[in-house]
């Protein structure tokens, strides 16, 4: 029985409350488009019966074979086109209450819409008798309503739309059955075959449109399992890596960039801390990362990874970034007049330290076979992280390098030399300038 409604045993035990409510909405959607199309159908009969009439009346008469007025049908397709808009009202207003359409009435929709096509046939009848009638286009209607039961993804509303229009072209073949002897067997087989063909193709509609619900299942089921990792995983690295991973996969190589790489810490927090109470230094470590990430998010930059009391933040990683330096530079001094802001009658002011680097670095997934990281590693890394920690010996707020200087020119034209500096790890003295 499960098959029949298009999930498995393991399906239905992976199912949540997301799930179930956006399958609901996928359901009602589809029915909507199903509507529409009964719908359109309706109109276009109308206009094509409407428009040969008025170009050839001969013609419709001859196609009609019998003296009532070919407006007659009219007085089904349109009690039929209201119905159906009623019908698309209603879901609408399901749809935006986040509710579903009731079990039950789903089926006397089905009922109600598969009779239409009985009505007409009975007019065809009374207009050319029995014989020809039947043998018309109008039982040929009801594979229209078989075909767009698909759309409501459920196997047995397929099939009873099936069973009703076999039913119903049965019990009309019989009730109108031609006067002759009794004995004419016949004509009873003849008319059961072609009824239980229509409720195969029911069978058959409802089993496509089991897999059409599948398919939509398996596509929800993967964009709400994409949402949680995203929304969970982005809790721990920036969006940008999580977008990355998921759409290239763990097994990326890694690659070289240009990256203007960004080291943000607090100085002298780890000292402040020690009077204060674990949560009210998580209060205010949180409370002041929000307004920098924000920050950062606006520049286009992303934090690759926190450390401790600062982070990381690059800018040209893991996607292109287009003038990076420039927005590095840009949002540490955002940063700079955010902080001024935040410590603005505060009891903890914080101060930050800010440096950095633009050069070219190993960018990708790096780590052991089970468990790997998104992350930068060079000489440009390095090189940012020694500026940071510069601030200390300068009493400064930001540090930037040569390369970035000379990326953004006139930008930095504030930008004041601290002349030739040793920095811890290299060689030679490396001229490092300041920026307010």
């Amino acid at each position: 029985m499960a098959a029949f409604r298009g999930e498995t045993n393991e399906e239905r035990s992976a199912t949540s409350k997301d799930f179930d409510h956006a399958l609901m909405r996928e359901v009602m959607r589809t029915e909507l488009v199903r509507i529409k199309a009964l719908i359109a159908t309706s109109v276009l009969l109308s206009l094509f019966i409407t428009g040969l009439y008025l170009f050839d009346p001969y013609a419709v008469t001859h196609l009609w074979h019998g003296t009532m007025h070919p407006s007659a049908l009219f007085y089904v397709l349109i009690p039929f086109v209201l119905f159906e808009l009623w019908v698309h009202a209603t879901i609408s207003r399901h749809l935006k209450m986040d509710r579903d359409i009731p079990f039950y009435r789903r089926y006397i929709g089905a009922l109600i819409e598969t009779t239409m096509p009985t009505i007409a046939l009975a007019l065809h009848i009374q207009n050319m008798g029995p014989v020809e009638a039947l043998g018309f286009v109008g039982p040929l209607a009801y594979f229209i309503f078989i075909i767009l039961s698909t759309l409501r993804l459920d196997f047995w509303l397929s099939t009873f739309t099936g069973f009703v229009a076999a039913a119903e072209l049965f019990g009309m073949a019989m009730f109108y059955h031609p006067a002759g002897p009794p004995d004419v067997p016949p004509d009873t087989y003849y008319h059961g075959a072609r009824s239980a063909f229509i409720l195969i193709c029911g069978v058959l509609a409802g089993a496509v449109g089991v897999q059409l619900r599948r398919s939509f299942a398996a596509s929800i089921r993967a964009a709400t399992a994409r949402d949680r990792i995203t929304n969970l995983f982005g809790q721990h690295v920036s969006p940008q890596v999580v977008e990355r991973l998921m759409n290239e996969g763990t097994a990326t190589g890694s690659d070289i960039r240009r990256v203007a790489v960004m080291f943000v810490d607090f100085r002298s927090f780890t000292a402040a801390a020690r009077s204060r109470t674990p949560q009210d230094v998580v209060d205010r470590l949180d409370g002041a990362f929000a307004v920098l990430v924000e920050i950062l998010d606006r520049h286009g930059g992303i934090v690759n990874k926190f450390l401790g009391d600062g982070f990381l933040a690059l800018f040209g990683a893991p996607f292109e970034a287009e003038e990076a330096p420039h927005r590095a530079v840009a949002a540490a001094r955002d940063m700079l007049v955010a902080m001024d802001d935040i410590n603005e009658g505060a009891s903890w002011p914080l101060r930050i330290g800010i440096g950095i680097h633009f050069g070219e670095v190993v960018a990708g997934n790096i780590g052991s076979p089970r468990r790997k990281e998104y992350t930068v590693i060079g000489d440009t890394v390095n090189f940012a992280s020694r500026l940071e920690a510069l601030n200390k010996d300068f009493n400064s707020q930001l540090l930037i390098s040569s390369t970035v200087r000379d990326a953004i020119g006139e930008a930095c034209s504030d930008a004041v030399p601290l002349g030739a500096v040793t920095i811890r790890g290299y060689d030679r003295p490396m001229t490092v300038w300041q920026l307010g």
